[in-house]
């Protein structure tokens, strides 16, 4: 049974929105953990479009599950995390004209600057994880990186669904997680999933954890955000 870490940076979206207080990401996190999240996310991104520093150096003293920080590869980036000491860091691609991440990870293109990356994170004693595609190749480069964690970009699957193509996009996401532990990489998922979408998912024995934000930031605009993460981890859980 896999997981539950919730991305909370759509909270900070709304807030960065009227650039004030409200509503804070660092309230967010505790209400979502009180729904039962495992772990939560946020994304520190280089233009600083919704999480803030601020935001992370408190959710550092305040959470008490897991705090997984993604991040680009850049420098200034690990600098910051080196820092602050995140329990992970997932290392992703970043594009400033994206409205949210559009893939995975190029391992295989940029093995070098994530290798760095991957070496100076873990000589800080942070866990590394990489956001790559269900791409046997990048698996491959993830392994020669000697980042211990995968975590598999949902986002192909969750746009297949309901179309011809969502079997076909379920079954990479299965290839890729059984090769990834046999590789002796622990493997994570997500992007793109919701409350309809996310059981077959979870249903894959290999996958130790779901990230999930949009769809669960959504769903509390009309349940509280509480209700949003319990009704999700019922989900996972099933």
């Amino acid at each position: 049974m896999p997981k539950l870490g919730v991305n909370i940076d759509h909270v900070a979206t709304v807030r960065q929105a009227r650039r004030t207080f409200e509503p804070d990401p660092v309230w967010a996190a505790a209400a979502a953990e009180l729904g039962g999240a495992d772990q939560i996310t946020i994304h520190l991104r280089e233009d600083r479009r919704h999480i803030q520093d601020r935001d992370l150096r408190i959710l550092k003293e305040t959470v008490t599950v897991r705090l997984n920080l993604e991040c680009a590869c850049a420098d200034a980036m690990l600098d910051i995390a080196c820092e602050v000491q995140p329990d992970q860091v997932c290392l992703v691609p970043e594009k400033r004209e994206e409205v949210t991440t559009e893939g995975g990870l190029d391992v295989v293109g940029g093995f070098e600057r994530v290798a760095h990356a991957v070496k100076r994170l873990s000589a800080a004693g942070i866990q590394v994880s990489l956001f790559i595609d269900p791409d046997l190749r990048q698996i491959e480069a993830a392994v020669r990186s000697k980042a211990p964690v995968v975590e598999l970009h949902t986002g192909s699957y969750a746009h297949a669904v309901r179309t011809a193509t969502e079997s076909l996009e379920l079954d990479k996401l299965r290839l890729a997680a059984w090769e990834a532990s046999q590789r002796n990489l622990a493997v994570d998922a997500g992007h793109g999933l919701t409350y309809s979408n996310v059981v077959p998912v979870a249903s894959i024995p290999e996958i130790r954890e779901l990230n999930i934000g949009h769809s669960i930031i959504s769903r509390s605009i009309f349940v509280g955000l509480t209700e949003a993460v319990r009704e999700m981890k019922r989900l996972v859980s099933r």
